[in-house]
């Protein structure tokens, strides 16, 4: 039997295959556990966006590491207080310095660069079963950071939707 879809059916498949390739892991470590990579960026690589991580929402599984590349000078990387699961340990990088992270404790963690946080370059960690997304979408922010925030929080909205149907 044939199947059609509408044009607007079509794209949703589409945006849920362009999402599932922007989480996709990038490298299995020896452990079993996976190394998903984000870039520091001045500039967005597809869209008119300055001071981005792309990929800005990452979905992870507990001991799952989390790569910051430092592809732009200027750039670190730092978990956002008041921002993460309770009981997961803070962690700041250096600027212009690559860095990693493994993340053990299940739920969403947000992070920023510390220079460009009010430029809205924050991004969002998704691990394991994520039941702190409304507590982190409850914390105040301003300007372009919620922007961001917002949509991100859309996203992983879509993403753990998805997965739960």
């Amino acid at each position: 039997m044939h199947s059609k879809y509408t044009r607007r059916e079509g794209i949703k498949i589409m945006g849920a295959a362009a999402v599932a390739t922007a989480i996709a892991p990038v490298a299995a470590r020896a452990d079993g556990h996976t190394v998903h990579e984000v870039q520091m960026l001045n500039k967005h690589p597809e869209e008119n966006e300055r001071q981005v991580f792309f990929p800005a929402v990452v979905r992870a599984q507990p001991g799952d590491t989390i790569k910051f590349i430092a592809t732009d000078k200027g750039h670190n990387s730092a978990s956002t207080k008041d921002m993460i699961p309770e009981g997961a340990e803070a962690w700041k990088g250096k600027i212009n310095e690559d860095m990693e992270v493994t993340l053990d404790v299940e739920g969403a963690y947000a992070y920023n660069c510390t220079p460009h946080r009010t430029a809205g370059m924050v991004g969002l960690i998704l691990v394991g079963n994520v039941d702190n997304l409304d507590a982190l979408k409850e914390v105040r922010q301003r300007g372009k950071t919620k922007q961001r925030f917002d949509a991100y929080f859309a996203e992983a909205d879509e993403i753990l939707a998805a997965e739960s149907s």
